[in-house]
């Protein structure tokens, strides 16, 4: 154990964590999501939710500052009568990315085929045990400045 690392975030995705680099990507993955067949590598937190992990993961995980679109998630496919047009956890992960990055981060929806080729070329993908439908997000890493 260490000081100040949210026991959620396994010794795996810490791993994942420190290897990224400014400009790589990380999906965290709802249950339902093809993880395993679209990750060059895979960490599995069963049990835990796509909330609890975002939360743990932005108090230390630097969103990328160049490029507006550093938070992406998939779109809701037309025609889908299991969820509104805006899934509701949206709103959640807009909370608490906004708490941690500001309030002038958004989210980016994109075309479900293009979220999975872009979670195909993502560092890791983590496979979670999130029940809630559309709860699948893609962090793009950014650089942390020199303190002043």
């Amino acid at each position: 154990m260490l000081k100040s690392i949210p026991s959620i975030i396994s010794p795996d995705l810490m791993f994942e964590l420190l290897s990224m680099g400014h400009g790589d990507e990380i999906v965290l993955a709802d249950g339902n999501f093809p993880a395993a067949s679209h990750a060059s590598r895979l960490v599995r937190l069963n049990g835990v939710g796509v909330l609890s992990l975002l939360e743990a993961i932005m108090k230390f995980f630097p969103l990328d500052q160049y490029d507006k679109e550093n938070v992406l998630v998939m779109k809701v496919v037309p025609g889908d009568t299991n969820v509104a047009s805006r899934p509701p956890i949206w709103d959640s992960f807009e909370t608490i990315i906004r708490k941690e990055e500001g309030d002038d981060k958004y989210l980016t929806p994109i075309d479900r085929f293009q979220f999975y080729e872009r979670a195909k070329k993502a560092r890791c993908i983590v496979a979670t045990s999130e029940t809630a439908i559309y709860a699948n997000i893609i962090l793009k890493k950014g650089v942390l400045l020199p303190k002043s």
